[in-house]
């Protein structure tokens, strides 16, 4: 499911080594916000960091300079393998169809953000989308997850309904959870492989930054069992 890509918006995967971001992509700190019940409920904004036309990103997890990478990846012996299926998302998505909306979810990019959770979870909204505000629910709770495995359908016109970001790289924060989460790309930047492949452009996407996803490069949500921090 292709997003407009923005010209320039870019991030490369080195070998066994760090995200390479050019583009002058604005980079900030990005918390998962929870209700009284610890469900994830909002996106809150965090400190951003000074704009670069350029950065590297640690992807390995051991920086000493997070969230920058400082070559200790090639101390470690970090292996960078991407194994995630780069077949486009509406080819391995399952589809979902409700009376008013759709739902197609990829399991295998879950980043465990858990905003599907609330309000009876996406996967029964869906079904009852006809209603005002399961809809409603249902096309915030889609759009609020990071790694874009839920996406939100409108069934009138076959169009996917997706918020408008500007393109973006996110630190994601997950408190309730006591760990750092994914590196979230916003907006249609686009990702290229360390042999070069162009990965499908999309919306939402979710970075491994723990360096222990088992579905490099995005995230599995291995940092909550790890219990990363992206902390200096």
């Amino acid at each position: 499911m292709d997003s407009e890509h923005t010209p320039g918006a870019q991030v490369r995967i080195s070998r066994n080594g760090p995200y390479l971001v050019a583009g002058q992509l604005p980079l900030r700190k990005q918390t998962i916000g929870t209700n009284s019940e610890g469900e994830s409920v909002e996106w809150v904004a965090g400190a951003s960091y000074p704009d670069q036309a350029q950065y590297a990103l640690c992807r390995c997890g051991h920086s000493r300079h997070k969230p920058f990478c400082d070559g200790t990846h090639a101390q470690v012996g970090f292996d960078g393998t991407e194994t995630a299926s780069r077949r486009p998302y509406l080819e391995q998505a399952q589809r979902i169809p409700g009376p008013a909306m759709s739902l197609t979810d990829v399991e295998a990019l879950c980043a465990s953000a858990r905003f599907c959770d609330p309000h009876g979870k996406v996967w029964q909204q869906v079904r009852e989308s006809q209603a005002p505000a399961a809809r409603a629910h249902f096309v915030r709770q889609c759009g609020d997850c990071p790694s874009g495995r839920l996406v939100a359908w409108d069934n009138a016109t076959g169009q996917p309904v997706e918020p408008q970001y500007a393109p973006s790289v996110v630190l994601i924060q997950d408190p309730a959870m006591a760990c750092s989460g994914p590196i979230g790309l916003r907006g249609g930047v686009q990702l290229v492989g360390a042999d070069g492949f162009a990965y499908e452009v999309r919306n939402r996407m979710a970075l491994c930054s723990c360096g222990a996803s088992k579905n490099k490069p995005f995230c599995d949500g291995s940092h909550i069992s790890t219990g990363f921090s992206d902390e200096r």
